[in-house]
């Protein structure tokens, strides 16, 4: 399977490329190759496999140096046979390894599904935590590379409504690297939802820190309105957030970054402060993470709202073709539309 930036490499495994410091820009593709690598040198336990993740490096090349440089006990290609893949997982998790499989995109993930429901969510509890499941599922995810049909996908809702799962979505190279590493630390099983768009896009990071699951961040400081987002549609906030600060509005954006456990008390926090909330998320809006995010700052916030928590996502319908992307992913109109309705109903006292 290729795709567009098939000839992407990404060096960050080699040694010859690391320094002595532990602050380095790279993209998010780099930092999460460096973090598989890092957990494989620190854990004789953590193995890599899934399609194509050996010597090819990936689809997108998140692998790419780790058979070459650990060898293929550690690193190596399997059959393209999703369900297979995660069985294989939960029998050495069970064993005591730490499986770090690859779905190749996030619709290919869908054929293993009974078994992440089934089994890999369910284990720990059904033997009262004699068998726990350290492993995790790493699952590209979204829009925005101009995939076709079962290439670019938002499942995010289902692996959330699963209890016995721990959901993490990056937005940032820094965070791909520490909630990665946290991730394969983890005793509990955890889907990890890489954005695919996001895989060249560049930032420091250090790799010194190993992040916290269930730790949301204030990815911008605002007083008028909050922005709560995950993965991709956090940049698509903060463009939003850019653009209104231009026309004298303070928008502060709420990186959720952990989609279960969710961090509510810092979302709770932002939204008192402000007292007006639109949540932004790529999939549809129908009974979704984004829907869920919803509901609980109602809950917890409702004396502090000055107007309705908005919603904006994508649309519900499967999701759109190439040419089409543009209209269905959320883009920062779509989030000042929100952010403009927002003021007009507390001046109004009224839907528009």
């Amino acid at each position: 399977m290729t795709i567009a930036h098939e000839d992407v490499r990404v060096d960050a495994a080699h040694p010859e490329d690391r320094t002595a410091s532990t602050v380095q820009t790279m993209t998010m593709a780099a930092a999460l190759n460096r973090a598989l690598a890092d957990a494989i040198e620190a854990d004789s336990d953590v193995i890599v496999f899934g399609e194509d993740v050996g010597a090819l490096g990936g689809v997108f090349r998140i692998t790419d140096g780790l058979t070459e440089r650990y060898g293929e006990d550690r690193c190596f290609d399997t059959p393209l046979a999703e369900s297979g893949i995660v069985g294989t997982a939960v029998g050495m998790a069970m064993n005591g390894m730490r499986p770090v499989i690859e779905m190749q995109f996030d619709a290919f993930a869908l054929p293993a599904f009974e078994q992440v429901v089934s089994h890999v969510a369910k284990l720990g509890n059904r033997t009262r935590g004699a068998l726990p499941m350290p492993m995790v599922i790493r699952i590209p995810t979204g829009g925005g590379i101009g995939g076709v049909e079962h290439h670019c996908d938002s499942s995010e809702a289902y692996y959330a409504h699963t209890p016995g799962l721990t959901v993490v979505c990056p937005s940032t190279p820094q965070d791909a690297y520490s909630l990665l590493r946290a991730a394969i630390a983890s005793p509990d099983p955890v889907i990890f939802l890489e954005p695919k768009k996001l895989y060249w896009t560049k930032g420091e990071v250090d790799t010194s820190i190993v992040g916290e699951i269930g730790s949301a961040r204030v990815a911008r400081e605002g007083t008028d309105v909050t922005l709560i987002s995950y993965g991709s549609s956090v940049a698509t906030c903060l463009e939003a957030a850019g653009i209104a600060a231009a026309e004298g509005r303070s928008v502060q954006v709420i990186d959720v970054r952990t989609l279960t456990p969710i961090d509510d008390a810092t979302i709770t926090a932002a939204v008192r402060s402000t007292g007006r909330a639109v949540v932004v998320a790529e999939a549809p809006g129908y009974a979704s993470v984004a829907s869920e995010i919803q509901s609980r700052v109602f809950e917890r916030c409702f004396e502090f709202l000055e107007a309705p928590v908005r919603k904006v996502t994508g649309f519900d319908t499967p999701f759109a073709p190439p040419k089409f992307e543009h209209w269905y992913l959320p883009d920062a109109d779509r989030v000042l539309d929100a952010i403009d309705t927002l003021h007009w109903l507390d001046e109004h006292g009224e839907e528009a």
